[in-house]
């Protein structure tokens, strides 16, 4: 069967195949796949990711993972064949657990559900390297960043590795790790490690695999879909690309943006893409045959979504259990009500009503503050309608940001509005805004992309003055320069980090229904 040379979509790829079996007896290997869990360990609402709640179909949860991949293993051994398990990063960050926690719960589920190799996504570094170094220190697996220079970094010296290999069905397999370069901009890595290019990295450590004989290459990538794309097509030498970062679901589901796997016509081989969205309301399965030279002969499986037919891990609903005691009286605290959910998928495409929430919020609780901007990607979740709790908000708003004050020209508010557009929709700094509305071209060149902003006046909005300077509101995320919002940190007069904590701000405005029913009212519009 011929493949294009970048990428097929068509709907014949749509229900994976097998290939003809090689000549020889291939080698049968089952890779089952995680990425993006971002600490979810309680079932999550199918459509949101946002808490499950009644008639709404949930998938997911720590016990229900780990009993789908144990119920994998089963399947799998009984067929005489062999299982790899890995993760893709990005398992910190996302609900109540990690905040509390800060990744220990995390470890334990992993270590419960037998993972066998890790690579680090951006948020591993949320809450800097020495958190991130307990966590790696007590991993029995290992962790893999092809692209992070440590040495300079005490903390992680000599912990991470670029690549680890393993026999499995007699197939020697090696696996490769690469993070996000965009790390620094995205979280918090400290200045000491180094983030290089993963093509370089990946190439590289090709190179090492294949001095030491025939193996079948997987890639734990954590840079996200097109990316993926681009490595699978430019970088020689690589089998499986299991990727995370985007929140990309492969798969036959209706909800899915591609097949699972994703081919696409490498350099010298085939190369199978893989991801399962976000959140753990899927298990990636790729079932395996591999030929004597590690090259896959034949593929088949899909992710497996983890709803109420799948049985739960008693040991991790235990470890869970045990894990959600201290945080229950926290979260059962209702703030307020909705009258109808707030979604956060389109957060990082345009305006949403949950981006408006937040921002408004922002915007009433700083007296004399006329502009507010955060990003979508700091959205983790959508707000159920009806009641709304404590914990609701902060799987929400789960990294512990402050709200910032800071002086700013009206040109580097235009700044700031043309980096957030600047790499389109999909992208985490993509604006959501108070008191400013703006209209942008999507396919102007970046940085010429907003071609109207205005700024409220009362109830009229007048436009963008270049050269006053306005009172501006964003998260201490953000001011710092996060998601290339280096003109808060660098052209901020006065700026005032430690301001209110976000997550405490938005819930006080649920309490007393001052935006109940906030909605979409034009504030961003893409022409």
């Amino acid at each position: 069967m011929l493949v294009s040379r970048r990428l097929l979509l068509g709907s014949a790829l749509a229900v994976p195949f097998l290939r003809p079996a090689a000549a020889q007896p291939a080698r049968a290997v089952t890779l089952l796949h995680v990425n993006d869990f971002h600490s979810r360990h309680e079932p999550v609402a199918r459509a949101t990711g946002a808490a499950c709640r009644p008639n709404v179909e949930c998938l997911g949860g720590s016990a229900r993972l780990a009993g789908g991949i144990g119920a994998a293993r089963a399947e799998a051994a009984a067929a005489g064949r062999a299982v790899l398990a890995i993760d893709a990063g990005d398992e910190f960050m996302g609900s109540l657990f990690y905040t509390q926690h800060r990744g220990a719960a995390e470890l334990a589920v992993m270590k419960a559900w037998g993972c066998d190799a890790m690579t680090l996504g951006n948020h591993e570094f949320d809450n800097g390297v020495a958190n991130l170094a307990r966590f790696v220190t007590g991993a029995d697996f290992p962790i893999l960043a092809a692209n992070i220079d440590a040495r300079a970094e005490p903390e992680l010296e000599g912990k991470l590795r670029p690549w680890w290999e393993t026999v499995k069905g007699g197939a020697r397999i090696a696996v490769i790790g690469v993070t996000t370069p965009e790390t620094p901009q995205l979280s918090s890595p400290g200045r000491n490690l180094r983030f290089g290019d993963p093509a370089e990295a990946v190439a590289r450590a090709v190179a090492q695999i294949r001095s030491r004989g025939p193996a079948t290459i997987i890639l734990l990538s954590h840079l996200g879909i097109g990316a993926d794309r681009r490595m699978a097509a430019e970088v020689a030498g690589v089998d499986v690309i299991v990727g995370g970062h985007s929140h990309t679901l492969l798969a036959p589901e209706p909800e899915a943006e591609g097949p699972a796997p994703l081919l696409v016509e490498g350099r010298d081989r085939t190369v199978r893409i893989v991801q399962t969205g976000a959140f753990g309301r899927f298990l990636g399965r790729l079932d395996l045959d591999l030929a004597a030279d590690g090259r896959v002969a034949a593929h088949a499986g899909a992710p497996v979504p983890l709803g109420l037919a799948v049985p739960e891990d008693a040991r991790v609903a235990a470890i869970v259990e045990d894990f959600a005691r201290p945080l229950a009286e926290t979260r059962r605290r209702v703030v307020g009500t909705l009258p109808a959910a707030m979604s956060n998928t389109e957060c990082r495409r345009g305006e949403c009503a949950l981006g408006n929430l937040v921002t408004e919020a922002m915007l009433a609780r700083i007296p004399g503050a006329e502009i507010a901007i955060t990003n979508g990607g700091g959205l983790r979740a959508g707000l159920p309608g009806g009641q709304v709790t404590y914990g609701d908000v902060l799987t929400v708003l789960p990294f512990g940001n402050t709200v910032a004050v800071m002086g700013l020209r009206g040109a580097d508010v235009l700044a700031a509005l043309e980096n957030g557009v600047a790499q389109g929709v999909d992208a985490g700094r993509f604006p959501q805004v108070a008191g400013v509305r703006f209209v942008w071209t999507p396919d102007a060149p970046a940085g010429s992309r907003v071609r109207q902003a205005e700024v409220a006046q009362g109830r009229q909005f007048v436009p963008l003055d270049p050269n006053r300077v306005y009172r501006v509101l964003t998260n201490d995320f953000m001011r710092r320069g996060g998601d290339g919002y280096v003109m808060f940190r660098d052209r901020a007069l006065d700026p005032y980090d430690t301001g209110p904590i976000l997550d405490e701000v938005v819930a006080e405005a649920i309490e007393e229904g001052r935006f109940a029913s906030l909605r979409e009212d034009g504030r961003i519009v893409a022409r």
